[in-house]
């Protein structure tokens, strides 16, 4: 398929600004796969389409605060530094992306702060945009993570047009975030209060967990329009025995397996026996998921709705079909649905 094949117009009034006011009040249309019907619901429905030992996966991924402003020596021009992730803790160097790259150049320093308790050297070029940077702190790794949470904030995407606040740092982020590596939230998760998860146990939905931490490279824009060109960035995952004793066993007794979020659904995916069952594992991950694909563990799947021509909506289109797909989307547009980050979701059974 064509990366022109997955562009579509959508109204800037609908991209979500806010989430919800409850996590569950989001709306959910619910597709089904085999009958290509549509329903508009709301996300605490999502009870009502799972059963007694039905499993969902979760990404338990954390976001933490990515994003901080500095002031470069000499000229005291304020540069964006976006952390994407921690290449060596004894030396405190970590590869970011700088905005506008083009002042930044190996060697020069950046200052955090108004007393400048923070300081960082520019050690190597990456890419255009990207940046090895070493942070200059005598502290110990706790007070380090500590100054870097001060001067952190929450990492809303560009497209959310507001300065992130207190609400946003409790807001983006699951209820069961547990290890810190994200640099944008599973969004599909956010839908998830704690009370609605206590009712899922109590039906007995089970939960299994699984780790990915998602990078920038799950939303780079795709370049190429044949989609098996395309290399996406790689990101680290892990899953252990405990989730796959409880997605298996469902497997085995044909019980439903519904992935919360493409980034978990790309986990499970990574982590494919040869007989068609899940494994235990941890490493990276640059799996690209485009139609046509065979998927080996979830038969549904909870997501948001996402940007034109992106891995995302891609992914979605391979799952539930290309033209239900779209077709969804344009009744989503119709129906005014919010989309993106802290929109609403999109449940394919």
């Amino acid at each position: 398929m064509k990366l022109s094949q997955f562009k579509f117009d959508l109204p800037l009034n609908l991209i979500a600004q806010h989430p919800a006011k409850r996590r569950e009040d989001a709306r959910m249309m619910v597709v089904n796969r085999k009958t290509g019907e549509m329903e508009n619901k709301h996300f605490r429905d999502i009870l009502d389409y799972f059963d007694d030992k039905d499993v969902f996966v979760v990404n338990n991924t954390k976001v933490f605060s990515a994003r901080m402003y500095g002031r470069k020596e000499k000229t005291g021009a304020k540069i964006e530094v976006f952390l994407l992730r921690e290449l060596n803790k004894e030396h405190r160097l970590w590869d970011v992306i700088v905005d506008p790259a083009r002042k930044i150049r190996v060697g020069n320093k950046l200052y955090f702060g108004d007393t400048e308790e923070l300081v960082a050297e520019v050690i190597d070029n990456t890419t255009s945009r990207g940046r090895t940077i070493k942070f200059l702190h005598e502290g110990t790794e706790e007070e380090f993570k500590a100054t870097l949470e001060k001067y952190g904030e929450t990492p809303l995407p560009k497209y959310i047009k507001r300065k992130p606040d207190d609400e946003d740092r409790e807001r983006y982020q699951t209820v069961y975030a547990k290890y810190e590596g994200a640099v944008a939230a599973p969004t599909a998760g956010l839908h998830f209060s704690r009370e609605l998860i206590k009712r899922c146990e109590i039906k007995g939905i089970r939960f299994a967990e699984v780790t990915l931490h998602t990078g920038l490279g799950t939303f780079r824009p795709i370049e190429v329009e044949d989609l098996s060109k395309h290399k996406m960035d790689a990101e680290y995952y892990r899953i252990d025995e405990p989730a796959v004793k409880v997605v298996n066993k469902a497997k085995e007794t044909s019980r439903r397996i519904c992935s919360i979020g493409t980034t978990t659904m790309r986990s499970l995916e990574s982590s494919v026996t040869a007989q068609g069952f899940l494994k235990p594992s941890e490493g990276w991950t640059n799996m690209f998921i485009h139609p046509p694909y065979n998927f080996s563990i979830a038969d549904a799947l909870v997501t948001n709705f996402h940007l034109p021509k992106t891995s995302l909506l891609i992914m979605t289109c391979a799952f539930a079909g290309y033209d239900l797909t779209m077709e969804a989307y344009k009744k989503a547009i119709k129906d005014k649905y919010r989309f993106f980050s802290y929109g609403d979701a999109l449940l394919v059974i």
